[in-house]
């Protein structure tokens, strides 16, 4: 019985090259076998099915009706061990990397329509994060797909030559040059598409290869594939095709010319399967779902984080999010530089009309990025490990006339560099530099061994004579050209180097660049990536203002993908689930065409934290909130229906206070303009409202917490606790009355008003127990904190408050409501008017490069 039951599973596995698994099992049934071998088959196929549906990573959001029919590679697949082959050759490890690959290339194509339904026309959206091998996943999807008999492939490769090309070289290394009978291409490494003359000779039953086309989002090549495919419409009825969308958030959202002819082209296909591909897909979930366009309805998948990735998170730090424990949350590396604000003007225009007869200078800070590029280069050479290319990075504008005239200033500067290395004022500053930046960023760290300067120092004649000065941009004859040997670079460019384009061995960025939106600013991130063997070496010079904008990026960048996550386990579909993105001041999430669908989110703050991070250090302001703190402790002094004195522990707490004592006090303390989530008014309303609607909220407890050990500090007469310390990041600001603290509020704190033993509890074990002791009691804490504020020597990225009074931080906690929760609503719009920006220039997507 067993043998019979392998024999025809095989047969069953057969068949469904040929026909989706329902229609599979009606040929089994079709060809007399029993109806408990089909149950059996039936029952083992739906287990395959849940392993791929169950996979722990990567997460998805699906609409509910797809059928899961792929089950994941089989023996007799070309395309897919041609990868593996190629992967292994080059280092990678079957665990985790290619396993993990494996399984979330696998997870895509399930989600995919099998290529014999009859008609589909499926939309969907995979994240990953800035360069972190999303080309190799669509790469991989693409094989899996083919060896089941997807016969067209479009890949749309960005706006840029640059990019189309390089992926059209990796496509065809890991997909034509192992098979290359099983392809067809319609495109070529300096060829985009052009029409070709007899569509039957791709698309005829007698052709059996794959077809591939790998295209710039660009309306006059894909008006001409659009057209040519109208015209071979007898030849695609049994055309299953799969479009990769590349950084599908360019271009394709909001476009007059792009996004109606990426619709054209799936209405000639019509079995189609659209994938967008993007690590900033912010745009891509603000499109209307109820419209015609490519909203990823079907499904959203949400990439892990490869081991060894640098990302946003790991070099700029983020913020605490609701649940998580703020000690947990790291600063990021120390490898960030800063720029001041007068350099800027020497390296960028301040405007238009300042762009034509631009000089730049080269400042002090581009200087000594440019001196510790040439050494960690020469370290790297020591070591001898890693990507054998090394690039610098410089990006101050996208106006290409102005990327041009760094070349000469930049020139200069090697050659002067080159005839001065045998003085010994610039061994000692070479030598200065390399020490400081060593000891700031240790090698033991990341499981390196510190290069010697006296080790390095042989080298840099070497790596000056080899180091080029390239302007890549859209008008430049020069490119980055990674295939023919070992490169040193300084790369000067704007948005031909933003997007997609993978900058090899990239150690050394100096950004300078304005730019007014999420997805913009994140696709900015060339450093983003892997570094193996130098992990320790990269550096980026910015603006304080910059390198504050990407903690942001990387907070909202972590909430968005938990929503992703948290979707999944809530059975929702792409159609019923919304990702919250939170606003900034100074940033807009995406492009304002892009958002035209979009609406506000209701801020409910049922079972959250909110809590104060950013303050003002002048005396003014810090007085104010003083005395608002002094009044709120009077009035919870005689309001409150018991009063709990812990002055030994540095704690108070005040129970029962009416809600409208802490009302006035919102209505008093003034919160920081850069933090649009401490909203006084947002805040103030959620609470009355949340009291109409279910009559919570009506007592608070009051709670002040400080350090013992700290100065003391009167809050009323008999109330007085020691002053806490809370150092502030060390980053400069323009202004200089600016600090951020990052973390106010520890998990211990959210339960000071909580009975019996919580030192053991998480986040979500607290908010149990609020919810079970004091589910319609809100929790307001006080914290006095030193004006002064030394960092622990261990916090390496921080630096003394040095405010002028006292501080005063704020944390609410607010209980989760038992039948829903209240919202209120606040549009909050960017500001933009006094920032020198440049967005992308997407001129190209219409008049081509050459097209």
């Amino acid at each position: 019985m067993t043998d019979e039951f392998d024999g025809m599973y095989e047969t069953f596995k057969a068949l469904l090259d040929a026909f989706p698994p329902s229609e599979a099992v009606k040929r089994l049934e079709m060809l007399g076998v029993s109806r408990e071998i089909v149950k059996e088959i039936r029952e083992r196929h739906e287990q395959q099915t849940i392993r791929i549906k169950e996979l722990e990573e990567p997460h998805a959001v699906v609409l509910g009706n797809r059928d899961t029919w792929y089950t994941g590679p089989q023996d007799k697949d070309k395309c897919w061990p041609a990868i593996v082959d190629l992967l292994r050759n080059d280092g990678w490890p079957d665990e985790p990397a290619i396993r993990n690959l494996d399984d979330s290339s696998t997870r895509v194509v399930s989600l995919l329509n099998h290529p014999k339904e009859k008609a589909f026309s499926t939309r969907g959206l995979v994240v990953g994060y800035v360069q972190s091998g999303k080309t190799t996943n669509f790469t991989s999807v693409i094989a899996k797909a083919a060896d089941r008999g997807y016969k067209l492939f479009i890949v749309l490769a960005g706006i840029h030559n640059g990019l189309r090309r390089q992926t059209q070289a990796r496509l065809v290394q890991q997909l034509v040059e192992p098979n290359p009978t099983l392809w067809s291409q319609l495109t070529g490494l300096e060829k985009d598409f052009t029409p070709q003359e007899n569509p039957a000779s791709y698309f005829g039953k007698s052709n059996k290869t794959h077809v591939l086309c790998v295209v710039k989002k660009n309306a006059t090549v894909l008006r001409k594939l659009a057209r040519w495919l109208e015209k071979a419409a007898d030849y695609l009825q049994d055309c299953p095709a799969l479009i990769i969308d590349d950084e599908a958030d360019q271009a394709t959202v909001a476009t007059k010319s792009i996004n109606p002819l990426i619709l054209d082209i799936m209405s000639s296909l019509p079995r189609s399967a659209y994938a967008g591909y993007t690590a900033s897909p912010f745009a891509n979930l603000l499109i209307d779902p109820s419209a015609v366009d490519l909203y990823p309805r079907d499904f959203v998948v949400n990439l892990p984080k490869p081991e060894g990735h640098f990302g946003t998170e790991v070099l700029f730090g983020r913020y605490a999010l609701d649940g998580e424990d703020p000690e947990q949350v790291d600063d990021g590396y120390d490898m960030i530089r800063s720029v001041p604000e007068d350099d800027v003007v020497c390296v960028r225009p301040d405007s238009k009309a300042d762009v034509e007869g631009f000089e730049p200078v080269i400042t002090e800070t581009l200087s000594r990025a440019v001196d510790y590029f040439l050494l960690t280069t020469a370290a790297r050479r020591v070591r001898r490990r890693g990507n054998q290319h090394s690039t610098m990075l410089i990006h101050t504008s996208v106006n290409t006339s102005v990327h041009n005239s760094f070349k000469r200033p930049l020139e200069r500067l090697l050659t002067r560099a080159a005839q001065s290395l045998g003085d010994m004022s610039s061994q000692s500053r070479l030598r200065a530099l390399w020490e400081e930046e060593t000891g700031r960023v240790p090698a033991a760290e990341f499981g390196e061994k510190k290069v010697a300067f006296d080790d390095l120092a042989p080298e840099l004649p070497g790596v000056l004579r080899s180091c080029r000065v390239i302007m890549d941009n859209s008008s430049s004859e020069d490119r980055l050209d990674y295939e023919n040997g070992p490169v040193v670079a300084i790369a000067v460019g704007g948005n031909t180097l933003s997007r997609g384009l993978t900058l090899e061995g990239l150690s050394v960025s100096y950004f300078v660049r304005a730019v007014s939106a999420y997805d913009t600013l994140l696709q900015m991130g060339r450093w983003f990536g892997f570094r193996n063997g130098y992990a320790d070496l990269p550096r980026i010079w910015m603006t304080d203002e910059l390198a504050e904008w990407f903690r942001h990026l990387a907070t909202v960048e972590t909430e968005m993908r938990r929503d992703i996550d948290k979707y999944m386990t809530e059975d929702e579909t792409p159609l019923t689930f919304a990702v919250r993105l939170r606003t900034h001041p100074a940033l807009r999430v995406t492009a304002a065409a892009k958002m035209r669908d979009a609406v506000v989110a209701a801020s409910a703050y049922g079972g959250t934290r909110v809590q104060t991070h950013y303050f003002r250090t002048d005396a003014d302001w810090l007085r104010g909130n003083i005395a608002a703190a002094r009044d709120l402790v009077s009035a919870s002094v005689s309001s409150a229906v018991r009063i709990e004195d812990r002055s030994g522990e540095g704690r108070y707490v005040f129970r029962d206070v009416p809600h409208d004592v802490v009302t006035s006090f919102l209505a008093t303390y003034k919160f920081h303009d850069k933090s649009p989530e401490n909203d006084s008014d947002l805040i103030i309303g959620y609470i009355q409202k949340r009291i109409r609607a279910a009559g919570s909220l009506r007592r608070w407890n009051v709670a002040i917490v400080g350090n013992p050990a700290g100065e003391p500090f009167d809050l009323a007469p008999g109330i007085r606790v020691g002053l806490s310390t809370r150092a502030r990041l060390d980053v400069s600001n323009p202004d200089p009355h600016f600090a951020d603290i990052k973390t106010l509020m520890s998990r211990r704190d959210a339960a000071v008003d909580l009975d019996g033993d919580t030192a053991k509890l998480n986040e979500k074990g607290i908010m149990d127990k609020r919810r079970a002791l004091l589910p319609d009691t809100g929790l307001l804490v006080l914290y006095p904190i030193d004006k002064f504020s030394a960092p622990s020597p261990t916090k390496k990225r921080r630096a003394p408050l040095d405010a002028e009074e006292h501080v005063i931080g704020v944390g609410l906690v607010f209980p989760e409501p038992l039948h829903g929760d209240s919202t209120v609503e606040k549009y909050i719009s960017a500001d933009l008017s006094g920032v020198r920006l440049e967005d992308e220039d997407y001129s190209l997507i219409v008049e081509g490069e050459d097209a």
